[in-house]
């Protein structure tokens, strides 16, 4: 199946709350992340919410990779999308939920905007 991206939905349960409500930590595992998988990182925003959660993305020259973080609850969501051939978004699955210390992390992936005869077209 030919798409023009690929997206990457990470479900990390059972997280060190601690980390997730790091900002600076969580934003150099997006770098490093976006390193893994061989993007280009263009840019950045986080926002720390009050009393706790951090929301997060780095944008790449190839799409973005977001985390919405939930410290009392020990949950992350993490989306990755990706474009092109130049980047392997599966290389970041295992370094997230070790560094976010996940003891129940689940991940599904997308392909969007599938290509039929060179046309954006549905998958019946």
């Amino acid at each position: 199946m030919n798409a023009l991206g690929r997206h990457l939905l990470l479900e990390l349960k059972d997280c060190n709350p601690e980390v997730l409500n790091d900002l600076e930590f969580l934003r150099h595992c997006l770098y490093d992340t976006a390193k893994v998988i061989g993007a280009t990182v263009v840019n950045d925003c986080f926002y720390e919410f009050s009393p706790h959660g951090i929301s997060g993305t780095v944008i790449i020259s190839e799409s973005h990779l977001f985390i919405h973080t939930w410290p009392e609850y020990g949950y992350a969501a993490v989306d990755i999308f990706t474009c092109g051939d130049s980047v392997k978004p599966e290389l970041a699955v295992k370094p997230l939920v070790e560094r976010l210390e996940s003891k129940n992390p689940s991940f599904i992936e997308l392909k969007r905007g599938i290509l039929l005869n060179n046309r954006i077209g549905c998958v019946k």
